[in-house]
């Protein structure tokens, strides 16, 4: 069992196409980057502690790899965004690959760099060693689950409705 822990924008918003991957065990709603202990979600959102909505994914290398997941993280973002993800702005909701070791670093750097020169923008992926992870209150936690009306509301307002994200992933 490995950990990866991706910083996509909403954490609601990510958090069902890691579940539906063959090889995740669970997702994990919560908070990376920031200086100060134990967040709060009103804490994080209000801009203040240096810390992004993360998801943390426990999975099984033997049936998905670190790149698999990678790409599956590119494709549900908004990767050329600096200032955050559809309708949520600020610090807090920029992209981020927390990594584990440097064949984590190496793998998102890469995989960076060779979209930057597919698409000839400038991608905004934070690549950070990873540090702490605060887990996010109960109810964020597999919001799309409890809360199915609700999530759907929040995938159509925030514009993330029609974007990739909600297709078919890549194959892997």
């Amino acid at each position: 069992m490995k950990t990866a822990y991706f910083a996509g924008g909403c954490f609601w918003c990510i958090t069902p196409v890691f579940k539906e991957t063959d090889g995740v065990f669970e997702v994990t709603s919560g908070y990376c980057g920031g200086n100060f202990e134990n967040p709060t979600y009103k804490d994080v959102k209000s801009q203040k502690t240096g810390h992004r909505e993360t998801i943390k994914i426990d999975y099984d290398p033997e049936k998905v790899s670190f790149d698999s997941l990678l790409d599956i993280f590119i494709f549900g973002v908004d990767p050329f965004d600096g200032e955050g993800q559809f309708i949520d702005r600020g610090h807090s909701y920029t992209l981020a690959v927390y990594y584990n070791d440097i064949y984590e670093k190496e793998t998102a750097e890469n995989k960076i760099e060779e979209l930057k020169n597919e698409s000839k923008k400038e991608v905004y992926i934070s690549v950070e060693p990873f540090n702490m992870f605060y887990t996010a209150e109960e109810e964020h936690q597999n919001y799309y689950i409890k809360h199915p009306e609700e999530f759907e509301k929040e995938l159509i307002e925030s514009g993330r409705k029609n974007t990739k994200l909600n297709k078919s992933a890549p194959e892997l």
